[in-house]
């Protein structure tokens, strides 16, 4: 009984034991004390509210219309692809025959969810040059770190654990040479050029100086500036016969999907942000997924369990001597997938081509239309993103941020700020292919009067937010001392 109703008790572990005293109590206050201690138990009531049905639901509606989100307006973070995605996939990823599976089921009985993984993998082999997919990792760095670690289980199991150097451009994402080090590689830095590429006279220097503790070289192309690296063939080759493999960041893949594909450009492992790039909303942490690629002499360490075919039945193949083990709990995140699945079937080859076209005409095209106002750090082609500088505004006493802020006042999401680090007082946009022309023409007249705001009047701008109901919160305070739990008193 539970609260004077009947229920299903489950044999439930001991540490869930609070639970099972809940489902078989029969009080409408149960004592949890003997689970938990007298001491771990809240001493006053909470200080909430008397409110009627009315105030509660106009408090949350309220409080989400402050919320801004891709159904508000355009969301520019460069590097993160925060596009339109079609509420459609919603509905299919929730269709009962999905959502009423679990992943302890035998594989007998989730036929069509192996199938689905299966003609998946496939589907995103052909999109990447690749030989072999793994739906394990959870994200993005997830996918970074599984990556590498392939990287490092394939030189152990070739005899050469000594190959501990990992080659990281300064231009990199974060995560980067977070993920190579928490794999255990000492990371190496190159620099770049004055056009924004990869120095490729530095990577040969450092590929020959390390050549025999070389492990490989992570690399996104197009760089995190926005520009696609013209020597990635020679510094694919250089690394590939000093004994290293290349690690590709899919971050960017919006940019290249169906024109070039890193299988193609000499990479032996991609990642992929499919719940950025391939129709899940990314952002609020998750749900997330980041699939890994790899070419034919990794395929022997992916993760496990890996989606079989054999004898017309799909299984999950557990039996992989050489694998790196599991890196998540069962095959990924499903419902995520599944939403990557319907978008490449929607589009098709031809519409992922033209997904990667909208996205650099876009990137390109409101880059021309501010750029005469503000300073640009590489004057290079952009792909689907650019990368300005406010430097010249900072001059006036109007910083990068104070701008972004001010985005907020005309009714727009900010775009990534102060990186890439390589940029001073750096604005990252990425309009993605998803905007129309008035979006486009939107946010370049938004950049453009905000620019003469500063010229003309600077106060306005550094004062910015003015509507918003927090102006400018102290984010390091609220980083160093959060309230993370309700006042008692």
């Amino acid at each position: 009984m539970l609260f004077g109703k009947e229920v299903l008790v489950f044999d439930l572990p001991e540490n869930e034991a609070p639970i099972r005293y809940l489902a078989e109590c029969d009080v409408e206050k149960p004592d949890f004390s003997k689970f938990y201690g007298e001491d771990k138990l809240r001493s006053l009531k909470l200080n909430l509210p008397n409110l009627s049905q009315t105030q509660v639901a106009r408090h949350y509606t309220n409080m989400s219309s402050r919320n801004f989100g891709n159904d508000n307006g355009p969301y520019l973070l460069g590097s993160c692809t925060m596009k339109y995605n079609p509420k459609s996939h919603e509905k299919f990823a929730s269709l009962p025959g999905f959502l009423g599976t679990h992943p302890l089921q035998p594989d007998t009985t989730v036929q069509g969810n192996l199938e689905l993984l299966y003609d998946l993998e496939k589907q995103l082999c052909d999109v990447c040059g690749m030989d072999a997919f793994t739906f394990q990792p959870a994200a993005g760095a997830h996918g970074e770190l599984t990556g590498v670690m392939l990287i490092k289980a394939y030189h152990e199991d070739h005899g050469n654990p000594e190959r501990n150097i990992m080659l990281i451009p300064d231009s990199a994402h974060g995560t980067n040479p977070a993920s190579a080090a928490m794999a255990g590689f000492k990371v190496v830095e190159v620099g770049s050029q004055k056009n924004g590429q990869v120095d490729l006279e530095d990577l040969k220097a450092k590929v020959e100086k390390h050549k025999d503790q070389l492990a490989g070289l992570m690399l996104t192309n197009p760089n995190t500036l926005g520009i696609f690296e013209e020597n990635v063939d020679e510094m694919t080759t250089a690394v590939h016969d000093a004994g290293g493999l290349i690690y590709y960041d899919g971050a960017n893949i919006n940019a290249i999907l169906m024109q070039v594909r890193p299988g193609d450009m000499g990479f032996d492992v991609v990642h992929l942000n499919v719940h950025k790039s391939f129709s899940t909303p990314h952002g609020g942490g998750g749900p997330g997924a980041g699939p890994v690629g790899v070419k034919e002499c990794l395929v022997p360490y992916l993760p496990k369990p890996r989606v079989m075919k054999q004898d017309e039945e799909f299984k999950l193949e557990y039996n992989l001597p050489k694998s790196i083990g599991k890196v998540r709990a069962f095959a990924g995140s499903f419902t995520v997938l599944l939403k990557t699945y319907c978008y490449i079937l929607a589009n098709g080859a031809e519409g992922l081509k033209n997904v990667s076209e909208g996205a650099v005409a876009n990137a390109n095209y409101i880059f021309r239309r501010v750029r005469d106002k503000f300073k640009v750090p590489y004057d290079a082609p952009f792909m689907h993103e650019f990368v300005i500088s406010g430097d010249w505004q900072k001059e006036k006493g109007c910083s990068t941020m104070d701008m972004a802020k001010r985005m907020i006042d005309y009714g727009m999401h900010p775009p990534t700020v102060y990186f890439p680090l390589i940029v001073h007082e750096a604005m990252m946009f990425e309009p993605t292919e998803t905007e129309t022309q008035e979006n486009l023409d939107m946010v370049a007249d938004t950049l453009l009067a905000i620019a003469k705001e500063v010229d003309e009047n600077p106060e306005l701008v550094q004062s910015a937010p003015h509507n918003t109901p927090v102006g400018r919160p102290d984010e390091v305070k609220a980083a160093r001392e959060p309230i993370l739990k309700y006042p008692e008193e």
